[in-house]
């Protein structure tokens, strides 16, 4: 079900209207059409799939109960593994195994071995990257004893189903979302209605900015081998604040919608492309991802401690690691590669955490010399996206070839000249709007405490009526393929 849909406009406050005036005085009950409704909202796409999240909640549950009571230290790290290869088990077979199954046959035919195979026609289940390593937290975190188990099988399969956050994020940690579902929620205006705020911003990013970018991004990338430099480099400008406002779009929805049933999701963006280094990008964009590797992955590695050449080893797996978490094409491998590149000389030069405050922070406008650093983080994040979207290594350097061409400077041959202006307007508009809000959550949250009713109601209405006139055409977000 998707959060730009009718079904969802229609779904949503029924579960509201249930979960606050039905179920309001019964936490249980509230927990358990939670878990209901969740299962519906997944179930909507294909129901088939519940399965692998009811043994996946199964399997964890029972584990965190074992490791609850379990002293030895070999039985804990096999009741740990047991969770993890379920959990990386049921995620390598549906998104992986038909990369490394033509990846084992090429390799073999390389030094002349033929071995007849044929992929499997497997369907990749919405949100498993997500759900997955959401329920691993809590067996990490049980195991290492930062965690008490729970055995409110009700809470946790709520836990692990969440519906606003369960197919794209943001991945929560279980200390954090988990304790939530065991204390009584009461119904909070000022919070709801920063909830609906949040959604109305996100639905904007969504429907009007990712959507309308698609047209041209998918326009340009399917026909990529005859267009000229300029054309790419749009199209490539363009997919960056697609994937930007689709994903952090979702993103906005997912919180919102959660703070209209009480709940306090973590930010999971925070103007990335304000960003004046690669470090500091990373630490604003898919913040619960970047934070779940570095926590769990990372530091166990040893983080930026030891020698350099465990630290350019820790950063490399990393990077690796989040690019093929995104994807089974060896495109995404290559853009982690990248990433891990731009990022290897501000680790080894200890100028990796250099910005950690909001750039231009008591100052109107960013000084020029944070203006070019904003500009070269945002073309290097940009020359990265090129692999990223494309369909194959080779469809990635085909444009890359070409956009660094002389064709570069030729005029651009888009169809509906009028239309891509408009959608440079809305850019421009969401640009401002973003760096003006930059100190926020999101960047209409102070609309909330404006005194001015009359301006707020009155930008509520423009952006409604935005997103109803100029809504592109209904896209799936992109994070649903991974």
């Amino acid at each position: 079900m998707l959060f730009n849909s009718i079904d969802f406009a229609i779904f949503l406050p029924i579960v509201f209207v249930l979960y606050w005036f039905v179920t309001k005085k019964n936490l249980k009950l509230q927990n358990l059409l939670i878990v209901i409704a969740s299962y519906i909202f997944y179930g909507w796409w294909d129901w088939r799939f519940l399965s692998l999240i009811v043994f996946s909640t199964v399997v964890d549950y029972l584990v965190g109960l074992k490791l609850n009571n379990e002293t030895n230290l070999t039985k804990r790290k096999i009741l740990l593994w047991t969770s993890i290869l379920v959990n990386l088990g049921f995620l390598g077979f549906f998104k992986y195994f038909n990369f490394f199954q033509e990846n084992f046959v090429s390799a073999f035919s390389f030094f002349g071995w033929e071995i007849q195979s044929s992929s499997l026609n497997i369907v990749l289940p919405v949100g498993i990257s997500f759900y997955t390593f959401q329920t691993m937290s809590y067996t990490i975190d049980v195991y290492k004893r930062k965690l008490a188990p729970t055995n409110d099988f009700i809470s946790f399969a709520a836990f692990v189903s969440f519906f606003p956050q369960l197919v794209a994020g943001p991945i929560e940690r279980a200390k954090h979302l988990l304790p939530q579902f065991y204390g009584k929620r009461d119904f909070n205006y000022s919070l709801a209605a920063d909830g609906m705020r949040q959604i109305l911003w996100g639905l904007f990013k969504k429907v009007v900015i990712a959507d309308n970018c698609a047209v041209y991004v998918n326009q340009i990338f399917e026909n990529s081998a005859t267009l000229n430099g300029s054309d790419l480099l749009l199209g490539v400008f363009l997919f960056s604040f697609q994937i930007y406002g689709d994903f952090s779009g979702y993103s906005d929805i997912a919180i919102g919608v959660a703070r209209l049933f009480g709940f306090d999701l973590m930010r999971n963006f925070s103007y990335p492309y304000f960003s004046r280094d690669i470090a500091e990008f990373w630490r604003r964009w898919h913040i619960s991802l970047s934070t779940w590797f570095r926590d769990y992955l990372y530091i166990p590695l040893g983080g930026s401690r030891g020698n350099t050449s465990l630290k350019v080893r820790n950063v490399f797996i990393i990077f690796v690691v989040s690019g093929f978490w995104h994807g089974a094409n060896w495109t995404f491998i290559i853009w982690g590669l990248l990433n891990a590149i731009y990022f290897l000389p501000l680790l080894l030069s200890n100028n990796n955490r250099n910005h950690l405050e909001i750039v231009a922070l008591n100052n109107v406008l960013p000084s020029l010399r944070e203006t070019l650093a904003i500009l070269k983080t945002f073309g290097l994040t940009m020359f990265a996206w090129i692999f990223f979207r494309s369909d194959n290594i080779g469809h990635a350097f085909q444009i890359i070839k070409e956009v660094f061409s002389g064709s570069l400077f030729s005029k651009p041959t888009i169809n509906d000249p009028f239309e891509l202006l408009i959608l440079f307007v809305l850019l421009f508009y969401f640009i401002i709007q973003e760096w003006i809000g930059r100190k926020n959550q999101y960047a209409i949250e102070s609309l909330g405490r404006s005194k001015y009713k009359g301006v707020r109601w009155i930008t509520y209405l423009v952006l409604f009526t935005i997103i109803i006139l100029l809504g592109g055409s209904d896209q799936e977000f992109i994070y649903f393929q991974f």
